[in-house]
């Protein structure tokens, strides 16, 4: 029997025709990286490749590394095996990894969405023979608003806190979350506040997407001047010293977590606002069938239900573990950033 031409093992997603790793979660020789995210891009590796777009972000967070950006849909040989990028739609500078060796052709999605965001290049579907798919949120119980209406509710919620003299705490993840809220945050109401994390993350993004203009919260920041204002933070700042200065604040958590009845009260927020940057169970399986894949391989969320529905509706489906975790692992990756209070 043929070794797969992609298979897990303890480092990572491995072509050993090529050998090269996909997001690997150990120190490997060389790897491509779909996104920024801490659970796809880690520190260690003697090389990475990636989007050109994603090559200022995982600078910045994993410092003097060797990366070579590439563009979508550029081809690149390696041991004749042809690799290529996709937009994956995900966050800026994600991508869709295309493998392809003597016919065959796998595509490894890292985490993606369908719906434009306005800030990452759009998932584009690429056809392959065998397709590994994250399932965060894969069971029929998620199904996301349109974030037109979603950014509506964000900005109706500011302009009401404002009115009752309170500062708007706005939470989300400083890599994609925090960009796509401030993208659409309505500064007709009011002045933007940032957590250094998403400042500095937001600085690194500017050179490829314009942003309405944001002040960095330091020591010198008055309690007076953040009144009727909104404050983006990372989920590792509820609770901290440093929200402290807020008061009277209101809380809001924007995350796809949020669809969960009781998910508000165990974060300890005010409101919730139904946002992910990844697909719901619809648009899990419009993207799988637009690949016209036979095999799937669920990575990381629901896999096993997923996984089973696949099979039911006539695909050749299977589980594989990996240390990949969604929205789960992002907010580790905030735990990470230098906080600049």
């Amino acid at each position: 029997m043929e070794t797969p031409l992609l298979i897990f093992n303890e480092n990572g997603i491995y072509c050993k025709e090529a050998d090269v790793y996909l997001d690997p979660w150990h120190p490997v020789d060389r790897a491509i990286i779909t996104h920024g995210h801490a659970d796809h891009s880690r520190w260690g590796n003697k090389e990475y490749i990636t989007h050109k777009n994603n090559v200022p972000i995982i600078k910045h967070r994993l410092g003097d590394i060797v990366v070579h950006g590439k563009e979508y849909n550029e081809k690149f040989v390696v041991n004749n095996v042809t690799f290529s990028l996709h937009p994956a739609g995900h966050i800026i500078g994600s991508s869709q990894v295309r493998v392809e060796h003597k016919g065959e052709v796998w595509v490894f999605s890292g985490d993606y969405k369908l719906e434009d965001d306005g800030i990452s290049t759009p998932f584009e579907p690429v056809k392959c023979h065998t397709f590994i798919t994250e399932c965060t949120f894969g069971i029929p119980p998620f199904k996301w608003e349109p974030q037109e209406q979603v950014f509506k509710n964000i900005n109706q919620w500011w302009a009401n806190n404002r009115e009752e003299g309170k500062t708007s705490v706005l939470f989300g993840y400083s890599l994609g979350k925090a960009q796509r809220l401030l993208k659409y945050l309505d500064t007709s109401i009011g002045k933007i506040y940032t957590h250094g994390a998403i400042e500095n993350m937001t600085k690194i993004l500017r050179e490829q997407v314009q942003f309405p203009h944001t002040t960095l919260i330091t020591r010198e920041t008055k309690k007076k001047d953040l009144l009727g204002n909104i404050v983006l933070a990372p989920p590792s700042a509820h609770g901290s010293t440093w929200i402290r200065k807020m008061v009277p604040f209101v809380t809001a958590s924007a995350s796809g977590w949020m669809a969960f009845r009781g998910a508000r009260r165990r974060r300890a927020v005010d409101k919730g606002f139904v946002l992910s940057d990844h697909c719901d169970w619809e648009e899990l399986l419009t993207a799988i069938k637009s690949t016209g894949a036979e095999k799937i391989i669920a990575t990381h969320g629901y896999t096993e239900i997923f996984s089973r529905y696949l099979r039911e509706q006539g695909y050749d489906a299977r589980t594989e573990q990996t240390q990949f975790e969604g929205e789960i692992d992002e907010v580790n990756s905030d735990k990470k950033e230098k906080e600049e209070l």
